[in-house]
């Protein structure tokens, strides 16, 4: 791992800091959406710092120790508060638990992620294990975002998909639970994929271009919820992953436990 500053991918980590302390302010305040709208825009910070810092060939330890801090304030803390300030406050010692377990989570899903980065040696990993800080930010602004949506009521209509808006009050409830489980996914083993197989210098099949296509008019026509159905499914697919594997693993071990009988 290279010495020094870049100074451009550091720009970008600034502006994801940037972004989380208005997260934290606009939440203080109680402007939700405002605050969910500063986490995404940490989220897209935090993209361009690292495909800057690779096309650049200009990352160091000091951009990964940074780029780390940004993503504690941004999609640790932040994202805790904002949902302490709108959900969990109402729950009393419960809720601040809840609220304290998802600071703590994220803060040793990073520092493994930061150990990892300094012993790692030969190929980049496809994978991350845990749910990326990321990810667990995305989820909570963007159910933010589509909640938001839900309580403004008829005027919005156009531009969210009912059936998802009508199903927010019951996100809503079960929000305290999922806070808890995405915690636990954080610190978790599981694997979650990285994107870094994808390269679109290189040509790819038919159905990936039509979805593509089909996610970019979505985002623009329903961007809440299309960003909350993306970061749902995202999480999700780490479980199936799970389960998949588990799968394969059992058929292994019985076709060869079959074999040595035979």
């Amino acid at each position: 791992m290279k010495r020094g500053i870049y100074i451009i991918p550091s720009i970008f980590t600034v502006a994801n800091i940037v972004a989380g302390f208005f997260s934290l302010h606009f939440s203080i305040f109680s402007d939700f959406s405002a605050a969910a709208w500063a986490i995404i825009v940490a989220i897209l910070m935090d993209i361009a710092d690292g495909r800057v810092a690779r096309a650049m060939h200009a990352e160091s330890s000091f951009g990964v120790e940074l780029d780390s801090l940004a993503d504690f304030l941004s999609f640790g803390i932040a994202p805790s508060i904002l949902m302490y300030q709108l959900v969990l406050h109402g729950m009393g010692k419960i809720g601040f638990a809840i609220a304290v377990f998802f600071i703590i989570a994220s803060a040793l899903r990073l520092a493994r992620f930061n150990s990892a980065a300094v012993m790692k040696h030969g190929e980049p990993k496809t994978h991350f294990e845990g749910l990326p800080t990321t990810a667990a930010g995305g989820i909570i602004a963007s159910f933010v975002l589509s909640y938001e949506l839900f309580e403004q009521g008829t005027p919005l209509a156009a531009k969210n998909i009912k059936l998802l808006t009508k199903k927010m009050p019951l996100f809503f409830e079960v929000m305290p639970f999922l806070m808890v489980l995405i915690s636990i996914f954080l610190i978790s083993k599981i694997k979650y994929s990285n994107f870094k197989k994808l390269n679109f210098a290189k040509p790819h099949s038919f159905q990936l271009l039509v979805l593509l296509i089909v996610s970019i008019i979505l985002i623009f026509t329903y961007p809440q919820n299309t960003i909350f159905i993306i970061y749902i499914l995202y999480f999700l697919s780490g479980i199936v992953g799970y389960v998949l594997r588990l799968i394969r693993l059992r058929r292994h071990g019985t076709d060869t436990e079959l074999k040595t009988r035979n």
